[in-house]
């Protein structure tokens, strides 16, 4: 499907935006992505999704075509920037998608601008320093962005670093990694790790009050299956929805998933309990 990919100037920032139309019925969805990667990364999951809706998807500042910013930033700030774009691009009440790293940005705008988040998907991710940690190799290789720059490091650790199909098929992590993404400078990648550093959602996310549903895989060495569980008793209007797959699930099982967001977005009223 068509998409626009252009830059917009927010305070001085660039950000390269790419946003494919939907058709005027349904909120647009805004995808907050995973640490060191540019907005292609989630094509595959875009593609899949209904046509109907308008997505949104940006590069952080540092990272793909966004250039980098003149200072480290945090999540909090990086949340307004956001804010500042969608009010920029016309888009008053979203529907918010953040996987892994973005995850974090994502609940921390839900509870800094709850106003204009009407729904909440969060995918294979936790709630930052307070959380139980993943395996200690995975998460050593995730201090470097050397997987986007080397394809065939990438292919060698795939198994061990996403976990899910890369197990079976670690080929996958070169088609996806080095397929289409664009990758930016390494200070952008440091600069991600320095906003996420020290931060951690577990203390309000009693207010994050948006019916949220978190993705979680069965087979994630990075963010494991308990981190979702415990959101979910925590968040008030929420929902668990367990993938057979890794990290990377909203990917490789974007035909699987992609129909599970929909139907949740599509959804009148609470959420409906589910069994975690």
């Amino acid at each position: 499907m068509h998409r626009t990919v252009r830059t917009v100037v927010v305070g001085g920032q660039h950000l390269r935006v790419a946003v494919r139309p939907g058709d005027g019925t349904r909120t647009p969805l805004v995808l907050a992505n995973g640490i060191g990667a540019s907005l292609e990364l989630l094509q595959p999951f875009v593609d899949a999704l209904d046509p109907s809706i308008e997505v949104l998807r940006f590069d952080v500042p540092g990272v793909g075509g966004s250039p980098l910013p003149r200072l480290p930033y945090r999540l909090p700030a990086l949340a307004r920037l956001l804010a500042r774009l969608l009010d920029q691009l016309g888009y008053p009440t979203v529907d918010l998608l953040g996987v892994s790293w973005g995850g974090g940005l994502a609940q921390q705008f839900a509870l800094c601008h709850r106003e204009r988040c009407r729904r909440l998907v969060l995918a294979a991710t936790g709630t930052g320093l307070l959380m139980v940690p993943g395996r200690p190799t995975a998460l050593a290789r995730m201090v470097t962005p050397r997987r986007y720059l080397d394809p065939d490091y990438a292919v060698r650790i795939a198994a061990d670093l996403y976990g899910g199909t890369m197990r079976s098929d670690p080929s996958k992590a070169r088609a996806l990694l080095h397929g289409r993404t664009r990758v930016g400078p390494r200070r952008g990648y440091l600069y991600q790790l320095i906003a996420g550093s020290g931060w951690s959602s577990l203390p309000f996310l009693p207010w994050v009050r948006h019916p949220t549903l978190l993705l979680a895989g069965d087979d994630d060495p990075i963010i494991p299956l308990v981190n979702a569980r415990i959101m979910r008793r925590l968040l008030p209007d929420a929902e668990l929805h367990v993938y057979h797959g890794g990290h990377l699930g909203l990917l490789t099982e974007a035909a699987v998933l992609a129909p599970v967001v929909d139907r949740f977005l599509r959804r009148d009223g609470r959420t409906i309990d589910a069994p975690a």
